[in-house]
């Protein structure tokens, strides 16, 4: 902090006479003579951070000029080495990182190194949001009794995050109970701006999940990681990635009555995608954009991920500002965080034409329509007239173009379960009212309670089968609900508060009824969830539920009462209210002026910082009775849940030198485009006859104590079992069935044998013959939640390369953390153009010596009848920094040998 690079330490007025210290932009744009302030705010939001990190070895004057050079519309070379304020994990992907941490110190212990040199150097803040599941709801004590048998199945990885409470300084938790990781970073960990030693700086982080973006709404530059580089992010390696694109999305207008921002967010991820932004920084400005609520641009910051981007930026204003008043933070905060983005002209909206963007997209707000999303992408956006309709045509279409490939005539066929419920394709048997993206937004949920209490009043109802829930992202929206007078409405459909945590969308919904789950199978019904969630990818939700649409929390209940997406809420009636008349949607649909209202119950500062006081105050018995062991280095006690991690196994101060090629190699599995990290990475329930579900009751684990992969991420035996064993995924290698539909479910063939084999016994085979492999993908493979342990569990399973035709950002480079090749198809050539089937042999040259980053190699396959092709594929390591971390095996290791050397 002491260095005064190219003069730029300034001062800048918090309020009346107090001052403070700060790298100053504008005094930069003076010294190098660069149009710095025409620069994306985000931009320069990175830059600062160059600026005050520049120690001349990991970060250099050359970067700060570079990236204070940013051209709108240059060829991406550079690389920028990002230093962030701190690091927020989830606990699905925290475990394991804890778990990380402290394999690493048993390095240190054992080399004779103090362990406490293992150590994030930024605040890290555990949020534990992921391990709530709905078993129990529509009863009143349905919040108590999920949480309790939460503790219960918990209690292993609580003792251990406890554990790592004591052990580490800067590392705090969050306890179970307060909400979604999202929400919570919005409303009380993210403070503006930061002050080290008298000098400001602004918020800045990475998390542990793909939504961290959310905290793109209040000017916070942040985005999702894999928890492999999170790690490194934590003690102290710069997040290193290429100068990016910025696209500026002017926003003109205002949304039309009975719009919602689930509407604009869904059209925005919709032209987003079209507009394909992957890997691009999106910027907002324009007069739209200033007419947005805070709460508005986190919901369209959330779902970056769905539109591809690396972030949905919106600067700080005057919006900004109040918000942060109504959420309780100190005066003396609110005005440093002011004051300092004034000082660095990066204060208020752009106007257009303010700003150089690589690319400017205009969308005006007046056309959004009333949408879902569904059934099977985020970014396949149906205006609510449309949703009978397209479920209809899906449902006799093919597989291959996005359908359910069932016969027209079953479309209105009456199944019957054993006890007494009946069931047709398209009924929706969950309801969900979840997920960050819409939760942590006041005009959406008091839309949901008005349109309840309105429902109530008509004298509607919902099924008792269908599975409802509300799982608030945090307890201000119970209180705010309860002070509005709504949540007794929403309880009576079934919508009373069941968890505050990522429920339904990260598929922790529980389980359906026994009976109807057999029914479902038997039949082949093709059942349908409704959730206000950011994700809908294929067995995430319920592996028994084929088709999920995502909504708003309004549309949410609607559907919930009208119970099958098959009846068009714009034209037919919602349902029989009193005395049988048909009620419609636009009887109890709320005005603007109603959900204007109330909005004054939902910015109550008070009622913010009582909720967070209790964080360290009073975070709750059950947290309490936690027990948990002390100590700087863990001791690892016999457990089905955490287990020591074997990336460290063999560690030595020097790497191997890395394999020259790759000879021999076999397919593990040849896949299509749009292959999820929840294809990949074990998530959901835990089946009994696969590998995972084998070993649990090997090691005396009944089926009901199974828990979810995600709860079990500390243990990679489980883990790797998991992985490419969704029950949805599609092995090209396998051959179709009779009706010429895929054959789902992670099997392969083993090579040469023939035999039919889960993925995972086929890669433990192969390890055990010394035979290397590969996976072969389409487009956008890895693309959906950044789940660490998609690139550790196929690191484990001896995957030496990953060859595809695109990648999702965060994917790709956790292969490359992990120390696996990722390479990309060139030009037209593809799985399919190429002839591959799985049955080849295959070599990788072209990477002896020194590897260089998107260098040029070649792959050889050698096919049965004894002909062999050439072909070249692009080296998928795109920076400098990422091929260090191959060469040490990856970003672990290499981490490990710099802090022990150190």
């Amino acid at each position: 902090m002491s260095r005064n690079t190219l003069n730029t330490l300034k001062e800048f007025t918090i309020s009346g006479s107090k001052k403070g210290k700060f790298y100053s932009l504008p005094a930069l744009e003076k010294a190098l003579g660069a149009k710095i302030s025409r620069l994306p705010v985000s931009i320069r939001v990175v830059l600062e951070s160059v600026l005050r990190n520049c120690d001349g070895k990991k970060v250099t004057e050359e970067h700060i000029r570079q990236l204070a050079n940013w051209g709108a519309t240059a060829e991406r070379t550079d690389e920028i080495p990002f230093v962030v304020a701190r690091v927020v994990l989830q606990d699905f992907t925290g475990v394991p990182l804890l778990a990380d941490l402290a394999a690493m110190r048993n390095v240190a212990s054992k080399m004779g190194v103090n362990p406490k040199k293992i150590e994030p150097l930024v605040p890290v803040d555990l949020v534990v949001d992921h391990s709530v599941t709905i078993d129990h709801f529509r009863e009143p004590k349905a919040l108590d009794l999920n949480m309790k048998l939460e503790f219960s199945r918990n209690n292993e990885r609580y003792q251990f995050m406890k554990w790592g409470m004591q052990a580490f300084d800067t590392f705090g938790v969050v306890p179970p109970g307060f909400g979604i990781v999202h929400q919570v970073n919005l409303e009380y960990l993210a403070r503006g701006v930061h002050n080290a030693d008298g000098v400001y700086y602004p918020d800045s982080l990475v998390g542990t999940d793909s939504h961290t973006t959310m905290i793109n709404g209040i000017g916070v530059v942040g985005w999702g990681v894999g928890g492999i580089e999170a790690e490194a992010g934590m003690l102290g390696q710069p997040v290193y990635f290429l100068t990016p694109d910025v696209i500026g999305v002017n926003l003109t207008g205002q949304l039309r009555e009975g719009c919602t921002a689930t509407d604009l967010v869904l059209t925005i991820t919709e032209m987003l995608r079209r507009e394909k932004v992957v890997g691009k920084f999106v910027e907002f400005f324009g007069e739209g954009t200033r007419s947005l609520t805070v709460t508005d641009r986190a919901t369209i910051a959330n779902m970056a991920p769905e539109y591809g981007a690396t972030m949905g930026f919106f600067p700080v204003d005057d919006a900004t500002i109040e918000y942060f008043e109504g959420t309780g933070r100190t005066r003396a905060e609110i005005d440093a965080f002011a004051g300092y983005f004034k000082a660095q002209g990066m204060y208020g909206v752009p106007k257009a034409g303010d700003i150089d963007f690589t690319r400017e997209l205009h969308l005006d707000l007046s056309t959004v329509t009333p949408s879902l999303a569904g059934p099977k992408r985020p970014q396949d956006r149906i205006e609510i007239g449309n949703v009978k309709s397209t479920f209809s045509d899906l449902f006799s279409k093919p597989t291959t173009e996005n359908g359910f490939n069932k016969k027209p005539d079953d479309l209105t066929t009456v199944y019957e379960t054993s006890n007494g419920v009946h069931v047709k394709n398209g009924d929706i048997l969950i309801a969900a009212i979840t997920s960050c993206t819409n939760t942590s937004n006041p005009s959406v949920l008091l839309a949901a309670g008005l349109l309840a209490k309105k429902a109530v009043e008509a004298g509607l109802t919902v099924a008792p089968h269908i599975k409802t829930s509300l799982a608030p992202g945090s307890r201000v929206v119970t209180e705010y609900l309860t002070a509005a007078g709504l949540l007794p409405y929403l309880e009576k459909l079934g919508f009373g508060v069941t968890a505050y945590g990522c429920t339904t969308c990260i598929g922790n919904a529980g389980d359906l009824t026994p009976e109807l789950n057999a029914t479902i199978t038997t039949n082949d019904i093709v059942a349908a969830a409704v959730l206000s969630g950011n994700r809908n990818f294929e067995a995430r939700i319920h592996p028994n539920i084929r088709a999920n649409f995502l909504a708003s929390p309004p549309l949410v209940v609607a559907y919930a009462i009208a119970g099958n997406v098959t009846k068009d809420l714009m034209t037919e009636p919602v349902g029989k209210g009193a005395n049988g008349k048909d009620v419609y949607l636009g009887d109890i649909w709320p005005t603007s002026a109603e959900i204007n209202k109330l909005m004054k119950f939902a910015m109550n500062s008070k009622v913010f910082k009582e909720n967070y006081a209790d964080v360290k105050g009073a975070p709750g018995k059950l947290w309490e009775a936690v027990s948990s062991t002390e100590g700087q280095v863990y001791n690892w006690p016999e457990s089905t849940y955490i287990a020591e991690p074997p990336f460290f196994e063999g560690f030595a101060m020097q790497p191997k030198a890395a394999a020259a090629g790759i000879q021999g190699a076999r397919a593990l599995g040849v896949f299509g485009d749009s292959i999820t990290t929840d294809h990949i990475s074990p998530a959901g329930s835990i089946k009994e006859d696969g590998p995972a579900g084998k070993w649990l009751k090997e090691h005396g684990v009944m089926k009901a104590d199974f828990n979810s992969y995600g709860s079990r991420r500390g243990n990679h035996e489980i883990m790797m079992r998991g992985t490419f064993a969704n029950v949805r995924i599609k092995n090209k290698m396998i051959p179709p069935k009779a009706d010429g539909s895929a054959v789902e479910g992670g099997i392969t063939i083993h090579q040469p044998s023939g035999e039919q084999l889960s993925i995972y016994d086929a890669a433990m085979k192969y390890i055990a013959e010394g035979t290397p492999t590969m996976i072969f993908g389409g487009e956008e493979y890895g693309t959906g939640s950044s789940r660490d342990w998609a690139a550790k569990g196929t690191q484990l399973l001896g995957v030496k390369a990953v060859i595809c035709r695109s990648f999702e950002r965060i994917h790709r480079s956790n292969l490359v953390g992990m120390g696996v090749l990722p390479l990309q198809f060139i030009g037209n050539d593809s799985v399919e153009s190429l002839g591959i089937t799985g049955k080849e042999t295959y070599d990788l040259k072209g990477l002896e010596g020194e590897i260089k980053p998107q260098q040029l190699a070649t792959l050889v396959i050698h096919r049965a009848d004894g002909s062999s092709q050439e072909v070249k594929v692009l080296l998928r390591i795109d920076t400098p920094i990422e091929v260090d971390y191959y060469k040490h095996g990856g970003i672990l290791p290499f981490v490990l040998r710099q802090l022990l050397a150190a």
